[in-house]
């Protein structure tokens, strides 16, 4: 049996369909946390229903806890939150064989729903020229450990930016355009599932790989102060708008626009600390959307 780690997010889920819903303690956010986590929770009970192995879940959005892990099918591990390594962000990948991403959205400075790369501070993440988006910094930070992404979920052009710097990888698409109004989340949900789950069976998923060194430039939308600011404070080429980085690899790319978004050089030698007060933060928050939750009449139970 194949293990699988998911990474999560939220605009590309079933209750996004505004910045509000991806913005933190809104009420929109807290109904678009209950929605993404009928998602998740979909997907990972196909998989567990169709034979696969261990199933683990890392909320991977804003603070890093959106999920309800308690509407979840046990048969699969929630992680909340977020861990200094050796993956930014995800820690530890452990066994998992297999990479699946739900509810992604479209790089920074194209046209997708709520499109960015990392952070809404960027307007762009430009190699040799063309737009990066999270699907392939994420699969080339977890191809050292044997991870093969096969299965995508977002709106219809991070579905086409996935497939296009992923061979072979599966990808279902939801379309914002329309609202939510006339949207049928149950049966979009239910076609969700049994695509993730067929693409167990897809073997011509490969374990990500581009070539380094890699030449980088990103574009801060604030203009040339942040990008000055953040040049002096790691030491980078700076033009403009733009901050120029070289990095050995795709996966060492991922870790150094990890500092650049994230970090400061006070803060990075204080990570263990800083990411213990920031999983505090989603915690207090994920607190908050049960209350509100409860207070509408969505949850019954006590948390």
């Amino acid at each position: 049996m194949t293990e699988i780690l998911i990474l999560a997010d939220i605009e590309g889920s079933s209750g996004c369909w505004s910045y509000a819903a991806s913005a933190f303690k809104t009420g929109q956010w807290a109904r678009a946390c209950l929605e993404m986590t009928r998602d998740v929770d979909a997907v990972a009970r196909a998989l567990c229903d169709r034979g696969a192995g261990r199933v683990v879940i890392q909320d991977f959005h804003r603070t890093g806890y959106n999920l309800l892990p308690e509407l979840i099918d046990r048969r699969a591990v929630v992680r909340s939150g977020y861990r200094v390594g050796p993956v930014p962000g995800m820690g530890d990948p452990g066994d998992s064989r297999l990479v699946m991403m739900l509810g992604m959205h479209a790089a920074s400075g194209t046209p997708g729903f709520l499109a960015h790369t990392l952070t809404s501070r960027l307007e762009a993440v430009l190699v040799e020229g063309r737009h990066v988006a999270e699907a392939e910094l994420f699969a080339a930070a977890l191809a050292p450990y044997g991870l093969r992404p096969v299965f995508f979920s977002g709106c219809p052009l991070a579905c086409r930016q996935a497939a296009a710097a992923l061979p072979g990888i599966a990808t279902f698409a939801i379309d914002k355009e329309q609202g939510p109004v006339r949207f049928d989340a149950s049966a979009w949900r239910r076609q969700l599932a049994g695509a993730a789950a067929d693409a167990l069976d897809l073997p011509q998923a490969a374990v990500y790989h581009l070539a380094g060194p890699v030449r980088a430039e990103i574009v801060f939308r604030r203009g040339a102060p942040e990008a000055r600011r953040v040049a002096a404070r790691w030491k980078l080429d700076c033009r403009g708008s733009s901050v120029f980085l070289e990095a050995s690899h795709m996966a060492d790319l991922y870790r150094r626009l990890v500092q650049v978004c994230y970090l400061t050089p006070v803060a990075k030698a204080l990570a263990p600390l800083a990411i213990r007060l920031a999983n505090l933060k989603g915690r207090l928050g994920l607190g908050w959307v049960r209350r509100r939750l409860r207070g509408w009449g969505q949850l019954s139970y006590r948390s």
